[in-house]
């Protein structure tokens, strides 16, 4: 489904340009994705604005032009999205991303956000920052792998068991990659 054409989507390098309405949008947006059963880092709800801020301030602290970009969408002025790329420093692997919290706010689920931010992702990756390939890995159990095969993502392997959600709720870590870009 192709995303709506109301969607504008923002890559932000620098944490001096979050500001502090966009910093609360994403905290925001991150506790419903996972008071809702997203999978977004967060594994057992409910969280609140005390257990996603430090993450959220981490992660907006280490963006970097070279490094780690923040994408946002959004959608009839509020944020319908976000998804991070990081680019490891070290050269033997500088030529890949990973990509980390793709997340899109449940109240705008089903029209595109997350295909179009994956997309515009892929297209920075290799026009900006001249990587090769992208790197994820996602909660098995959740039908990611298929969003993502959607979008021309390829499973590489599985951790088995290695999420336990609940005392009998082990669920795979699935490792896919994103290649050539």
């Amino acid at each position: 489904m192709p995303y709506d054409a109301a969607l504008h989507l923002v890559q932000t390098t620098d944490p001096q340009d979050v500001t502090a309405e966009l910093r609360q949008q994403l905290i925001d947006c991150w506790i419903a994705v996972t008071n809702t059963g997203g999978a977004a880092g967060f594994p057992f709800p409910p969280v609140g604005h005390d257990d996603v801020v430090p993450a959220a301030d981490g992660l907006l602290a280490r963006l970097d032009p070279r490094r780690s970009r923040l994408l946002t969408a959004r959608l009839d002025g509020g944020l319908a999205g976000w998804v991070v790329l990081d680019r490891d420093p070290y050269r033997l692997v500088g030529h890949w991303g990973t990509v980390h919290h793709l997340q899109t706010h449940p109240a705008v689920r089903g029209r595109g956000v997350g295909s179009a931010l994956v997309r515009e992702l892929r297209r920075i990756a290799r026009d900006e920052l001249g990587l090769e390939q992208l790197r994820l890995a996602a909660r098995g159990g959740e039908g990611l792998e298929g969003f993502y095969g959607r979008l021309g993502w390829r499973e590489i392997g599985r951790w088995p068991e290695a999420l336990r959600l609940a005392p009998h709720d082990t669920r795979d870590e699935v490792l896919m990659i994103l290649a050539p870009l």
